[in-house]
């Protein structure tokens, strides 16, 4: 296919495809599916081998939050029979974190639910890294506390952070959709805080809440203009008692097509296979390996995810191998930064640091020569032009506050978005795609927050 072959000659440069070659990945068949997984593969096996990055998730305060996002579990309004507990205990987290340690993970995320961390908040965490990284000096840690203030950012990366997680999710466009207590702009300016304070920035999305095709093609331009270090895609767990508890978008096979776009798009950055794995992609999990370069081990934040053996059962099976800690994660023109700054996770630095947006240098002596690169050919067919983003020209969905109307919950006598086969927007993921597996999602009940040991 020469779209592909086209893909693959620009990713193993560096170089970002067309938003029209974006829409076409997504556009693709189940039948073309393996095709897609193995040009992307090309790509990340080019700029990573076949490391797998572990990353461990410690919910340090759950449930509670004022914040209504409307795929959350702990969202203001939520009925989700989800662990609700205040902050734990430094001693506390780093025994948590120490089992995710143990089974391999090398970085150790600490999430909390909120808005954005208190002051007092920050010196909390300030003092949880203290107690993880007394215990594991070489481990990285991730902070992800919501929306930044001035000098948290700083703080934080005195405290010994190395990176802060703050995904955009969606598209700005479809923002005001999915929340309405803060905006998208918002979230763009704590990334950037992070990256200013020196700190790698970590941000993702969410597939599977009703977008478009357009929409997930936007969010992810969105991010490789914003540069982060690691993405995150993480696939919509559809939790009883939040509004989208009924949206099941999502097959395995546009799993793997999303990721493949991410990839293409992003070609030297940690794409992180992320919430949701298990619940979408089921059996052909292994099929994302060649698509990610790193996912969480373990449990999520209120979510049960697949045991941690099967997580390294399932890496070592499909041919890949845990990344250690004496391995820089990052190509060496991501890292070189980070490396001097004795992050350790190729992070950005501060003022006259970093580079610009993701894949603008090639694998320099890492990269195989393009084999099997045809030459390129046109876009298929079919493919209309992607909405433009605001800063384009385009009209952002007005948020509540500006005279917009969110969207309603099934309890409060919301109707569904309608498929395509529906009458609904050409392009959005059929929310017929897949039947309900609700049977597949189960509330965290072990681990942070309880006396039952962590699934690690």
């Amino acid at each position: 296919m020469d779209l592909l072959n086209t893909l693959v000659d620009k990713g193993l440069r560096g170089e970002s495809p067309t938003r029209e070659e974006a829409l076409a990945v997504l556009a693709t068949s189940d039948d073309e599916v393996l095709d897609v997984v193995a040009a992307a593969g090309k790509v990340r096996r080019a700029w990573f081998g076949r490391r797998v990055k572990l990353n461990y998730l410690v919910n340090l305060k759950s449930g509670l939050c004022p914040e209504d996002c409307s795929y959350c579990s702990q969202r203001l309004g939520s009925t989700s029979e989800i662990l609700k507990y205040t902050w734990l205990k430094p001693e506390q987290a780093a025994a948590a974190a120490g089992a995710g340690v143990a089974g391999g993970a090398k970085r150790v995320c600490l999430v909390a639910s909120g808005r954005g961390p208190t002051d007092r908040d920050v010196d909390r965490v300030s003092q949880t890294i203290a107690a993880i990284k007394e215990q594991h000096q070489d481990v990285e840690i991730c902070a992800c506390l919501g929306l930044l203030s001035d000098g948290q950012a700083e703080r934080l990366r005195e405290a010994g952070a190395n990176a802060y997680n703050h995904n955009l999710n969606t598209s700005e466009a479809t923002y005001g959709d999915i929340t309405t207590t803060h905006t998208y702009a918002d979230r763009v300016s704590t990334v950037q805080r992070a990256q200013a304070a020196g700190m790698s920035a970590c941000s993702g999305l969410i597939a599977g809440m009703g977008e478009s095709d357009e929409d997930l093609v936007d969010v992810v331009f969105s991010l490789r203009e914003l540069d982060p270090d690691s993405v995150p895609v993480n696939f919509l767990i559809p939790i009883e008692g939040t509004p989208l508890a009924g949206d099941w978008n999502l097959t395995p096979q546009r799993c793997l097509r999303i990721l493949a776009m991410v990839r293409f798009v992003c070609p030297d950055v940690e794409v992180r296979l992320a919430g949701g794995r298990e619940i979408h992609l089921r059996t052909l999990q292994p099929l994302a390996l060649h698509l990610a370069n790193s996912i969480f081990l373990g449990d999520y934040l209120t979510t049960e995810g697949q045991a941690g053996k099967d997580d390294l059962a399932m890496i070592a099976d499909a041919g890949f191998e845990v990344e250690d800690t004496g391995t820089t994660t990052l190509p060496a023109h991501r890292a070189d930064v980070g490396a001097a700054a004795g992050t350790g996770c190729g992070g950005h630095g501060g003022e006259g640091g970093g580079r610009g947006p993701c894949g603008e240098a090639a694998p320099a002596d890492t990269a195989p020569a393009p084999a099997e690169v045809g030459t390129p050919g046109a876009t298929p067919a079919g493919i209309g032009a992607p909405r433009p983003t605001p800063a384009e020209g385009g009209t952002p969905r007005p948020t509540p506050a500006e005279g917009g109307t969110p969207r309603p919950t099934p309890a409060e006598g919301g109707t569904p978005r309608p498929t395509p086969a529906e009458g609904g927007t050409p392009g959005r993921a059929p929310a017929a795609a897949e039947a309900s597996r609700a049977d597949l999602v189960a509330v965290r009940r072990r681990g942070a927050g309880t006396d039952l040991p962590p699934n690690a």
